[in-house]
């Protein structure tokens, strides 16, 4: 049987951010997934998915200055300190919102 993830960066996005939780939720969705939890405090997006009966199956590790054309850090020569650095708040949000899965974008 198929289980799918509403990818809240793009569905519902008529609404503010943390209101699609509660959207997915009601369209009947049991998972979420979006690229960027980091603009958010990781208490905030966990009390959101505990609210709606929600699990966390994917998210973006940081990607660094996407304004700036960066599309991931993984594999940047030169900026692998910076990648490792990053790994840290991907540990922190993953834990929080108990997510094992990560994406790690290997950049431009």
């Amino acid at each position: 049987m198929p289980q799918f993830a509403a990818n809240l960066h793009y569905l519902f996005s008529e609404l503010p951010f943390l209101d699609r939780f509660e959207a997915a939720a009601a369209a009947g969705f049991k998972a979420v997934e979006f690229q960027v939890p980091y603009d958010y405090p990781v208490a905030e997006l966990s009390a959101r998915l505990r609210a709606n009966a929600l699990k966390m199956v994917l998210f973006d590790a940081p990607m660094g200055a996407w304004d700036d054309g960066d599309r991931g850090l993984a594999a940047v020569p030169g900026r692998e300190r910076e990648f490792s650095d990053s790994l840290a708040k991907v540990i922190e949000y993953g834990g929080a919102l108990g997510c094992g899965t990560v994406h790690l974008m290997a950049g431009v």
